[in-house]
């Protein structure tokens, strides 16, 4: 083959190596995120930008295997559908594994979606179990329907009704557990039942199983791989409710052993000082973000030295605006995702 990549005969083939994919079927994406843990067991895999909480990786696998056996104590089993409607936190991650840990199928829901959006989500998904917050309550207790529900975070809502418990509750009763429960579930088996956007149409459930959230993440972070990338720091500001949040930037970087720096939402000086505090190196991020990063004069108040790579999605990024961000931050990498 030649050095172009295109053989003799006629074929392009990429002269980067090919990616390994696990083969092992009955491999689930919480198994493959704590098989080396021991590694890397006291690394800190997620911090809360907005309440400073923080999780090691020993930390969060136990977090994890407490939520997992609460779940089965509500009579969550394989194959019911979890319901998620909360903005990004620390607790967000920890749900989403533990309700896929016992092959639960999670479906994740928009925060600012409207009573009729929701709704229709719901109805299309058929959960057997909420879990939302607080703030977010008044969107879920005027629907007609009999659901338990978990509130993250301590709150009098769980006092109203004997189907709600707390999220604090659940782990409690947990006691001393630290590890996962024993379930058979397979890399084939679903684990997230995702709604599109909607631009085309009604949203659209789309299926995705414990398999494809393990050979997005070992795509995603294959260069970093192949570069020797380690010890990385990550902020999500995408929402975990889409799976770019959700499977390429928090569960691709904890199977790596990166830090995920969790933030609910998007405002600029928020945004500046996480990066700063918690020395953010890698950031993932729409086109307006690019913007206020290369415009914006607040930038400069900030040391963002820690910064290395900008990757921007979801809408096309102009080259003069890519050229501008990166004279602006002339030590990080910018490019953005086909």
């Amino acid at each position: 083959m030649q050095r172009s990549g295109y053989g003799h005969d006629g074929i392009y083939r990429s002269l980067r190596p090919s990616l390994v994919l696990p083969k092992n079927p009955n491999l689930s994406l919480v198994a493959n995120l704590f098989t080396n843990v021991s590694s890397f067991s006291n690394k800190t895999a997620i911090i809360d930008a907005d309440s400073s909480q923080t999780l090691s990786f020993t930390q969060l696998k136990t977090q994890v295997a407490k939520l997992a056996h609460g779940l089965l104590d509500l009579g969550i089993n394989k194959n019911d559908v979890v319901l998620i409607l909360s903005p990004n936190n620390i607790q967000y991650p920890i749900c989403f594994l533990a309700a896929t840990a016992i092959g639960a199928i999670v479906t994740t829901a928009n925060p600012v979606y409207t009573i009729a959006e929701l709704s229709r989500q719901i109805n299309d998904s058929n959960p057997k179990l909420i879990i939302t917050v607080p703030e977010l309550w008044n969107k879920v207790k005027g629907f007609n329907f009999d659901l338990p529900a978990v509130i993250i975070s301590s709150s009098n809502i769980t006092a109203s009704n004997p189907k709600f418990t707390s999220f604090e509750t659940l782990m409690e009763a947990a006691g001393q557990v630290t590890e996962l429960p024993k379930t058979n579930v397979k890399q084939s088996d679903t684990a997230a039942l995702l709604y599109s956007s909607g631009t085309t149409g009604v949203s659209k459930g789309v299926i995705l199983t414990h398999g494809n959230f393990i050979s997005a993440s070992l795509m995603v972070g294959m260069d970093d791989d192949l570069a020797g990338e380690l010890n990385g720091v990550f902020l999500c500001v995408l929402p975990m409710f889409h799976v770019f949040g959700l499977a390429i930037v928090t569960y691709g970087q904890l199977r790596r052993g990166n830090t995920v720096v969790s933030m609910g939402r998007f405002d600029m000086e928020g945004f500046l000082k996480a990066i700063e505090r918690h020395r953010v190196t890698n950031l993932w991020v729409v086109p307006p973000m690019v913007l206020a990063l290369a415009k914006q004069n607040v930038v400069s108040k900030y040391d963002l030295s820690s910064l290395k790579g900008i990757g921007s999605g979801a809408a096309p990024l102009g080259k003069d605006l890519m050229e501008e961000c990166a004279r602006r931050l002339p030590h990080v990498s910018v490019c953005q995702a086909s």
